[in-house]
C-alpha cells in the first residue's frame, strides 16, 4: 500500500529508531554557534606493536573547534587531523615487501567529559593519500589522516574536555607498479603512553539559563550537572530540520512535474550520522554438540545514519549503520569457555574466539510509515572467523596449536523486530533481542603433530544445515556520543536470554 507523497511529505517525519530518531534523543535542540573557534592541537606518544616489536610512535591530534557553546549545542569539529609519525623500524616490514608507498586509515578514540560524566567517540574512516617510502638508508615517515567526524553536544553546563585516547591503524602498502603488496596491509591497535596530558581541547558549555555567563575561570569549580538526566522528547536541531524541511519541498516541486523518481529522500549523512556504543550478550547454540556458548559480553562501536533514505511514496524509512565489535583493541567478542559431549558421550573442553573480519558488520533498519505504530525490522550481518584454543578431551589437554579456525569467514545474521509507537521488541536505540541462525564452514589449521581438522570439522561444522547453530543475543540500549550525559551512558552489559 502506498500514500499520497505529497500528504505524506507534509505530515512530520518520523526519525525510525535504526537510524536517525537515535540522533534525535541523543541531541538536545539548541541554536547555532556563534562562539569564537580555537585551533586546538595535542602531541601524544603510542606503543604499537609492529612485526619488529612494540614502537613508540609520535602522534599530533589537530582540529578547529569552539572555546564555548551552550547546553545541547551541536559541535562539529572541522580541519581534523591526525598526524602519524613512524620510524625507520617501524617501516622494516614494508621494505621486505619491496612495497613503494604507504597510505593509512586511522581510527582514534576521543573521550568527550563534562562534570563526572565521560563518554567515548570513534573518529574513523580518518584516511591519508599513498606516501612514498624511504630508501633503505632514509628515515622515518610521517601519514597525515584527515576526515569527517562525528558531532558532539553536552547537556550539562561547565568545563568540557575533548581528549585522545586509543588509536587503530590499517596500514596498505603498494608495490612501484601500483599493485598490493602480498601481504597487503597490517593493523596496528596502539596504546597511549602513560603519564601523559591527553586533552585537545576544553570548551566551555554555558546554561540555557544564563547564555551570556563568562566562562569559569581557572581554580573555580565547575557547575554541578543535572542529576536526574532524562531522555529528551523526538526531535532534531532546528538547523538539521529546516534543511530537511527544504529537502523535501524540492521532491514535492519534482512531483509537480511528474517525476515519481525524485519522492524518496535520502539524507545528507553529515546531517545525522553519530557514533554510539553499547553491549551485546548471549547464547550460540552448536546443534552437533548438543550445547550452547555464552557469548560476551560484547563491546560494540556503532556509526550511525551512514544512509538515510525517507521514501513518501512508499511509506518506509530505511537507514544502514555498522558496527565493529571492540575487545582490548581487537575486532572480536571475548573469548569464551565452554564444555559439550562430543559425539554425544565425550566431554569437551574449549576456548571459543569470534573474530570480525572485513568491513563492518551492516546494520539495515526498514520501517513502515504508514501504520500507527511504525513497525521496523532491523537485520546485523557480520563476517566472523571461529578460532579453537585450550581444548581438552575428557581431561586430557589436545594440542591443537595456534592457528585452529575455520577455513573461512562465515555470516551470522540477526534479526530483530519492533514499532516505535509505544516502544516494543527491538529498536536499534533501546536495544532488545536479536536471533539468528549461522553456518559453520570446516576448520583448518588445527593441530601439530596430527591433523585434527576432520575432527572438528565432524564435530562442529554445519555447512547447508540451518538449524543447526541458533543464535540469540540481547543488546543494551545505545549510549551515544552526542548525548554521554543521557541515562544510558556509560554502556551498560545486558542480561542474555536463552
Amino acid at each position: 500500500m502506498t500514500v499520497d507523497a505529497r500528504a505524506a511529505a507534509r505530515r512530520p517525519i518520523h526519525w525510525a529508531v535504526g537510524g536517525a530518531l537515535v540522533v534525535a534523543t541523543a541531541l538536545v535542540p539548541g541554536a547555532e554557534s556563534v562562539a569564537a573557534e580555537q585551533t586546538s592541537e595535542v602531541a601524544l606518544r603510542y606503543a604499537c606493536p609492529f612485526p619488529s616489536g612494540t614502537e613508540e610512535v609520535d602522534v599530533v591530534v589537530s582540529a578547529m573547534l569552539p572555546t564555548s557553546v551552550r547546553t545541547g549545542e551541536e559541535i562539529r569539529p572541522s580541519q581534523v587531523s591526525v598526524e602519524v609519525n613512524l620510524k625507520p623500524t617501524a617501516l622494516a616490514r614494508f621494505g621486505e615487501l619491496d612495497a613503494a608507498t604507504l597510505s593509512a586509515v586511522a581510527r582514534l578514540t576521543v573521550r568527550n567529559t563534562v562534570g563526572d560524566t565521560s563518554a567515548d567517540a570513534s573518529w574513523q574512516d580518518l584516511t591519508t593519500p599513498p606516501v612514498a617510502l624511504p630508501g633503505p638508508d632514509g628515515g622515518g615517515l610521517a601519514l597525515t589522516a584527515t576526515g569527517d567526524v562525528p558531532t558532539v553536544s553536552f547537556g550539562s553546563p561547565g568545563r568540557a574536555t575533548l581528549a585522545p585516547a586509543g588509536l587503530a591503524l590499517a596500514l596498505s602498502s603498494l608495490t612501484g607498479a601500483g599493485e598490493p603488496t602480498a601481504p597487503p596491509g597490517l593493523d596496528v591497535v596502539c596504546e597511549p603512553a602513560p603519564g601523559q596530558e591527553p586533552e585537545l581541547a576544553a570548551i566551555t558549555v554555558r546554561g540555557d539559563s544564563d547564555p551570556t555567563a563568562p566562562a569559569p575561570q581557572p581554580g573555580e569549580s565547575d557547575p554541578v550537572p543535572d542529576p536526574t538526566p532524562t531522555r529528551p522528547a523526538e526531535g532534531l536541531p532546528p538547523s538539521a530540520r529546516e534543511k530537511i524541511d527544504a529537502l523535501t519541498d524540492e521532491r514535492l516541486d519534482a512531483l509537480d512535474g511528474e517525476d515519481p523518481g525524485s519522492c524518496p529522500i535520502e539524507i545528507p549523512p553529515e546531517w545525522v550520522m553519530t557514533t554510539a556504543e553499547t553491549y551485546a550478550a548471549g547464547y550460540a547454540n552448536a546443534a552437533k554438540l548438543d550445547g550452547a556458548a555464552a557469548l560476551g559480553p560484547a563491546f560494540m562501536k556503532v556509526v550511525l545514519n551512514k544512509r538515510y533514505i525517507n521514501d513518501s511514496c512508499a511509506s518506509t524509512v530505511d537507514v544502514s549503520s555498522e558496527v565493529n565489535f571492540d575487545y582490548q583493541g581487537r575486532r572480536q567478542l571475548p573469548p569464551t569457555k565452554a564444555t559439550f559431549l562430543s559425539y554425544g558421550f565425550m566431554p569437551t573442553t574449549a576456548t571459543m574466539t569470534l573474530e570480525q573480519v572485513g568491513p563492518p558488520a551492516a546494520i539495515h533498519t526498514h520501517t513502515v510509515t504508514n501504520t500507527p505504530t511504525y513497525p521496523e525490522e532491523t537485520t546485523v550481518t557480520a563476517q566472523l572467523v571461529m578460532r579453537l584454543s585450550d581444548v581438552e578431551v575428557n581431561g586430557v589437554p589436545l594440542d591443537v596449536g595456534p592457528d585452529c579456525r575455520t577455513a573461512r569467514p562465515f555470516e551470522q545474521v540477526l534479526r530483530g523486530y519492533g514499532q516505535s509507537y509505544p516502544p516494543a521488541g527491538y529498536l536499534v536505540a533501546y536495544g532488545g533481542t536479536l536471533t539468528g541462525y549461522a553456518h559453520i564452514p570446516p576448520f583448518e589449521g588445527c593441530g601439530v603433530s596430527e591433523d585434527l581438522d576432520p575432527i572438528f570439522t565432524s564435530a562442529i561444522s554445519s555447512p547447508g544445515k540451518k538449524a543447526d547453530n541458533y543464535t540469540k543475543m540481547t543488546q543494551a540500549p545505545l549510549c551515544v556520543a552526542t548525548n554521554p550525559e543521557g541515562p544510558d551512558c556509560p554502556p551498560k552489559v545486558p542480561t542474555p536470554e536463552r
